[in-house]
């Protein structure tokens, strides 16, 4: 974790301090998300509203209305060019497809802060995401620790390709190699959707008599498998990653066994804290990283809170929350 702070003399704090008077409030945050139909980045954008309001800013949320759509969120990028927010906090729907995206907000002079899935290139002023590997990991250990190390497993791929699907589905498989008990029956995408995810698993149950455990890379697809699974009358350890409320009711329920928490709405929080920070000169981290958690039935209680009551954390508490 670099911290820009460690590198600023006092007198130069101090004067930032008083600049800060100056300048803050009423900043305009554009928000870029990937889709309206994964619950996490609902997440996002209310933890990214509820820092813009605690910090006396507001957000301009950009969402294309075709999930993950590359063409709609350039022509946002577009838009927002010609707007000119006071910052941008952004998620590509493709790390690699969005860099031209990128670096037409770089040569606008605009500061951005990537968040959630880390671009390929461009000028960010701070990254704020998870540790895609680890959850991936840690929740598949899980899965079979609770299955006693065996059992037919089948994975439910993100969007092929994207950094957090690569991540998620490495950390899966590694997993897998701890247990040569455990069979890895198929690995397909539902593209982070629910109802291709539903359909994949139907597609799955159709040619596998016995699946055991299902390792999804997110909750909304492993919430899919489940009711794919319900409609069969069949039963299977599911796992999934967001740490959603969906996911949350799911494991109080039993449906779900557990999820990764990705911390959507810290990421938005923090996302827009720096670039907030950075508007009215003070100091930000230039990578946070958060550490992964394993939410089950065991734990779920802290993350059991809805999201317009939760607290945006810290400057202070960010640094305790990142893995680096």
């Amino acid at each position: 974790m670099k911290r820009t702070l460690s590198y600023m003399a006092m007198p130069l704090l101090m004067a930032a301090a008083f600049t800060t008077q100056a300048r803050a409030d009423g900043e305009t945050i554009a928000v870029f998300t990937k889709n309206q139909t994964n619950p996490f980045f609902q997440t996002v954008r209310v933890g990214a509203d509820n820092m813009a309001k605690t910090l006396n800013a507001k957000t301009l949320q950009y969402i294309p209305t075709k999930p993950d759509s590359i063409p709609e969120q350039l022509s946002q990028i577009e838009d927002v060019v010609v707007k000119k927010p006071s910052a941008i906090v952004f998620t590509p729907v493709d790390y690699k497809a969005m860099v031209p995206g990128v670096e037409k907000i770089n040569e606008a002079k605009i500061p951005v802060v990537n968040i959630t899935d880390r671009s390929a290139g461009g000028k960010f002023l701070s990254f704020v995401g998870a540790d895609d590997y680890s959850l991936g990991l840690e929740t598949a250990r899980f899965l079979l620790k609770t299955l006693g190390g065996k059992g037919n497993i089948v994975i439910i791929e993100g969007v092929k390709g994207s950094l957090t699907n690569v991540d998620r589905v490495r950390g899966f498989n590694d997993a897998l190699k701890e247990a040569p008990g455990a069979k890895l029956l198929a690995s397909q995408p539902g593209n982070y959707q629910r109802l291709q995810a539903l359909q994949v698993m139907e597609n799955l149950m159709q040619s596998n008599s016995q699946i055991d455990g299902v390792l999804a890379a997110n909750d909304a697809m492993a919430v899919g498998a489940i009711e794919a699974l319900d409609g069969a009358n069949r039963k299977a350890q599911v796992i999934g990653i967001n740490g959603t409320k969906e996911a949350i009711d799911a494991i109080k329920s039993g449906k779900l066994l557990a999820s990764g928490d990705y911390n959507g709405f810290a990421q938005g929080c923090l996302g827009t804290m720096m670039a907030i920070r950075s508007l009215r000169n003070q100091p930000v981290i230039s990578e946070i990283v958060l550490k992964p958690t394993v939410i089950t039935k065991d734990n779920y209680q802290p993350f059991d809170v809805p999201l317009e009551q939760r607290t945006c954390p810290t400057f202070e508490d960010a640094g305790k929350l990142s893995a680096k």
